[in-house]
């Protein structure tokens, strides 16, 4: 299962959510990659040419994980292997409970 957040966020029609919860993850959709296995059957948003070319001129690397950077900055941290994600998403968590992001 591919298990991204966005598409949870197109599911339940709500771009804006900050905190991905428990009940999110139980939306009945063909865009809930946490129920459905694979791809969306459609684009969630309409790529950018930047972010084409950044597909087609893509660096080589081995990660397989990514969650958004604790800094909310827009960016990313990646990660090879699981229990290095889980660092990086539990950064991410704490600075969410910080915040006070529910």
């Amino acid at each position: 299962m591919l298990q991204a957040d966005p598409t949870v966020k197109y599911a339940a029609g709500d771009f804006m959510l900050k905190r991905i919860l428990f009940t999110h993850l139980k939306i009945d959709s063909p865009y809930n990659t946490y129920l459905y296995p694979g791809l969306p059957p459609a684009p969630l948003r309409i790529p950018t040419i930047k972010g084409l070319d950044g597909v087609l001129d893509h660096a080589k690397h081995n990660y397989i994980y990514m969650v958004a950077k604790e800094d909310f900055s827009g960016r990313h941290n990646f990660a090879v292997t699981l229990s290095e994600h889980n660092r990086n998403a539990n950064r991410y968590r704490a600075e969410l409970n910080r915040r006070h992001i529910r």
